[in-house]
């Protein structure tokens, strides 16, 4: 083969690389932001859940007005996107719950419920914070 043809071969060879890099990249990126996504959607539930909590009478097993005593149930501490804890006692108009990505180590996020059990101060850390 004549120069001019190794030449363009190892252009080629580069650029395919270069490609591939690229697209691992997006796809690396497109994945953190899915579990991102998708333990959001998990704290809206358990917000959903403690809210219910907090508006159920204390006769009826529910706080009465507080989250006060509000624990996690045992099925939905854990599941395939995270584990997920209540950070510090529940307050009597607030909550905040803590979001340990099984997938991506030291990704966390954290979110407080208020009084109207609407998610509020999200807080990202890890590979979660690097997200737009």
């Amino acid at each position: 083969m004549g120069q001019q043809q190794l030449l363009l071969i190892i252009l080629g060879v580069i650029i395919v690389g270069i490609a591939i890099a690229v697209g691992l990249s997006l796809f690396s990126s497109q994945s953190v932001q899915a579990n991102k996504d998708a333990i959001i959607n998990d704290l809206n539930n358990l917000a959903a859940y403690a809210y219910q909590y907090k508006i159920r009478p204390t006769t009826m097993g529910g706080g009465g007005g507080t989250y006060n005593n509000f624990q996690l149930p045992k099925k939905m501490t854990e599941n395939e996107n995270a584990i997920y804890s209540i950070q510090g006692s529940p307050g009597q108009s607030m909550i905040t719950f803590i979001a340990s990505s099984k997938m991506y180590t030291g990704a966390t996020v954290i979110a407080s419920i208020d009084a109207n059990g609407r998610l509020t101060g999200f807080s990202f850390s890890g590979d979660f914070a690097l997200q737009d």
